[in-house]
């Protein structure tokens, strides 16, 4: 038994940096501008997928306000940089820690709510934070913060000739939230999270510590979304409270998960390899942004999914069956 589970846990490893390694060489190949920015958002949005997964996949607490993460992470990078100075790779942890302290005083309340009461709160909050940002006159109000550009330079993380180095950091942070989730997975904390998931009395009944299972797990994920929130604005260079505490944040963020394989391993990237480059080519070629066709396009999609493959598209593939039976 521990030979297999050794045995897979080194396989998912060279799987992962095969497909890193590969990842790593697409833009030597593809040149065209808009078809990196598409990239780069897929392996955003796979980071952030996998950091909502954490909470709402492994741990069951279904999230909807993610968004107030990201943003707080935009917010933090973009304040400490704009008013003081401070290098936005300080920034990025800075709105990380204040992201996870966030969340866990958030869950001293949440927490104790079940269900679909959770979810709702989680919208209440995220969309308070969202007016008070919008009224908050030192953080910009409603016209947001424009990020001055300085000259290229790894040190001031902005890139205006090239958008390979965000690629290459893009790339990195994806693969650093997959390491985090493939580590915690088969750790303590990834088998009390799954317990608690599947049944919180009869996990308690076994010693598990429920609560506090489930702050750990809403601290971690709220830290690597805020992250891509810090690395957003930076790649943007413009922030507004609604452009990165809308509630479609929110939902970018489950919804690969969702169509991948929730409380998968594998489920997040997959659902964003294929459901932000099809977010947006519809946007661009069908006038999804004006239309809502972007919108019917993966909606019709997650539902047919959820019909013939309830476990996610991971079921497809036999290396993720183990995970998908968990």
């Amino acid at each position: 038994m521990d030979k297999d589970f050794t045995s897979r846990r080194r396989r998912e490893l060279i799987i992962a940096a095969f497909f890193a390694a590969l990842a790593a060489t697409v833009p030597l190949f593809v040149k065209d501008v808009y078809i990196q920015n598409i990239m780069v958002l897929t392996l955003m949005y796979a980071a952030l997928s996998q950091a909502w997964n954490i909470l709402s996949g492994y741990c069951g607490q279904i999230s909807l306000g993610h968004a107030l993460y990201f943003g707080l992470g935009a917010y933090t990078t973009a304040l400490l940089f704009t008013k003081f100075g401070v290098l936005p790779w300080f920034g990025m942890l800075a709105g990380g820690v204040i992201s996870a302290v966030i969340a866990m005083a958030l869950g001293y309340p949440c927490f104790r709510l079940g269900g679909h009461y959770f979810s709702i709160a989680t919208i209440v909050i995220a969309e308070i934070a969202l007016v008070l940002f919008q009224n908050w006159d030192w953080a910009g109000a409603a016209l947001g913060i424009d990020i001055p550009i300085h000259r290229d330079s790894w040190l001031t993380f902005q890139f205006t000739r090239s958008k390979l180095p965000y690629f290459y950091f893009a790339l990195v942070l994806a693969c650093i939230a997959w390491l985090v989730t493939w580590w915690l997975e088969d750790s303590k904390w990834g088998y009390w999270w799954r317990a608690v998931k599947d049944n919180p009395s009869a996990a308690e009944s076994l010693g598990v510590d429920v609560f506090n299972s489930k702050m750990g797990a809403a601290a971690v994920s709220a830290f690597l979304t805020a992250i891509g929130g810090s690395f957003y604005a930076q790649f943007v260079s413009y922030i507004d409270p609604e452009s990165v505490m809308g509630f479609q944040f929110s939902l970018l963020m489950a919804l690969p998960a969702v169509l991948g394989g929730i409380g998968t391993l594998w489920g997040p990237v997959l659902g964003a390899v294929i459901l932000i480059p099809l977010t947006e080519l519809t946007r661009s070629y069908i006038g999804g942004s004006g239309r809502g066709v972007d919108l019917i396009v993966y909606g019709l999609m997650i539902v047919l999914i959820s019909l013939a493959r309830p476990q996610g598209l991971v079921g497809l593939f036999s290396v993720s069956k183990k995970a998908v039976s968990r």
